[in-house]
């Protein structure tokens, strides 16, 4: 687990189920010897899926050549809507009846990569911002999981900019 924060709640966590944990500060530094220090650690750990949860910088498209189609990350929106910060707040004010959270491959651009899974839910009458950005956390957890385990099943392939399951394809192929 590698964090660019030490208060990172994840550290602790990571500690507590006897997981490597470390921290590599951002701020203050040169993007690209941050993004070369973050890459090694992960390399010299063999790492095959880096999974993103609340980073809130920018991979540069140095790091995220370096892990073709191995980077996930959440957004707390149906992407292609809103993406970048603040995405609830902005589904919120929209006035959205439905909104929910995606899990995609991270590619060079913001919020842009292939879509493994989303989750959608609506926008209650009584919902306000809070209890939205709740609601939507509580899928988060689910989606991400469920994308985890599509992506080391392996059973997969990008069409253009679209995960496609191979064998939910065969199983059509078959039926015909």
């Amino acid at each position: 687990m590698i964090s660019n924060r030490a208060e990172a709640a994840g550290i602790e966590t990571a500690r507590g189920l006897g997981l490597d944990a470390v921290v590599i500060p951002s701020k203050g530094r040169d993007r690209q010897e941050h993004d070369r220090e973050m890459v090694a650690a992960l390399q010299g750990h063999n790492v095959d899926l880096v999974c993103l949860a609340g980073y809130m910088r920018l991979l540069s498209p140095w790091f995220v050549r370096q892990f073709p189609r191995q980077i996930l990350n959440i957004h707390p929106s149906l992407l292609p809507a809103f993406p970048g910060l603040e995405a609830q707040e902005r589904a919120f004010a929209y006035g959205v009846k439905m909104t929910g959270c995606t899990v995609h491959f991270v590619d060079e651009e913001l919020d842009h990569g292939p879509i493994i899974v989303q989750h959608a839910i609506p926008v209650l009458e009584n919902d306000d911002e809070h209890t939205l950005a709740a609601r939507i956390l509580e899928q988060e957890h689910i989606a991400y999981s469920e994308a985890i385990n599509v992506v080391l099943a392996g059973d997969w392939e990008i069409i253009g900019r679209r995960l496609v399951r191979k064998k939910l394809v065969q199983k059509k192929l078959v039926r015909k």
